[in-house]
């Protein structure tokens, strides 16, 4: 299960691009707290700490509690970062306020093991990922870290769909109804590439005896 960050941070008093410049000249990045059938909240927090948090790769995942910008805590989950597109510095964060069982849509990654059993990958195979995240519909309190998918016994040519993947109890694949394709094991291009040429071979061949 994700674990729940602490993140301190402050109200801010003004809005617009001239003081949301200033606070991050200060090292701080503006945020807003919205949801719940509540005001939404203009607060700011260190982009040091936030890029720390950033950094631990589920971030966006994890139920991030705000101290210090109200009389209580706020339970949130971060719905959107914006970055600066030269420095990737953060520039504005969005959290959505939540209840302590609110069922929500997070995007969890998906982390495939066993490589080394499968024999697949050991003739040569390569997989192939076409769904790096998956996105569940879960409770709060039970967001997974992680979706772990084995490889052991596949072959080349085997396809993983959604179906086959196991999940935290009580959560659920969104437009799972789809039955997806999450990764194929799939023949290495040289080998493809060397089956091409046999055939092109032999069809030349094929030619040149008709003639």
């Amino acid at each position: 299960m994700s674990e729940t960050l602490t993140l301190s941070a402050e109200t801010r008093e003004r809005a617009g691009k001239g003081a949301s410049r200033a606070m991050r000249l200060q090292g701080r990045v503006p945020a807003v707290v919205y949801g719940n059938k509540q005001e939404p909240l203009s607060i700011h927090v260190e982009e040091k700490v936030l890029m720390k948090m950033l950094n631990t790769g589920h971030f966006m995942n994890s139920v991030v509690m705000i101290e210090g910008a109200d009389k209580a805590p706020i339970r949130t989950l971060p719905k959107d970062v914006q970055f600066h597109p030269v420095t990737d510095r953060p520039l504005h964060v969005d959290f959505l306020r939540i209840g302590e069982h609110t069922t929500v849509h997070v995007n969890v990654p998906v982390v495939f093991t066993n490589e080394e059993k499968s024999p697949g990958i050991k003739r040569g195979g390569v997989l192939n990922v076409v769904a790096h995240e998956l996105e569940l519909i879960v409770d709060a309190a039970d967001i997974p870290d992680e979706i772990t998918v084995s490889l052991e016994g596949l072959e080349v040519g085997h396809s993983i769909h959604v179906s086959a993947i196991a999940l935290p109890k009580g959560a659920k694949v969104h437009h799972a109804e789809t039955d997806f394709t999450v990764a194929t094991i799939v023949a290495p291009s040289a080998l493809k590439s060397t089956e091409g040429d046999n055939e092109t071979d032999a069809a030349e061949g094929g030619e040149a005896s008709e003639g």
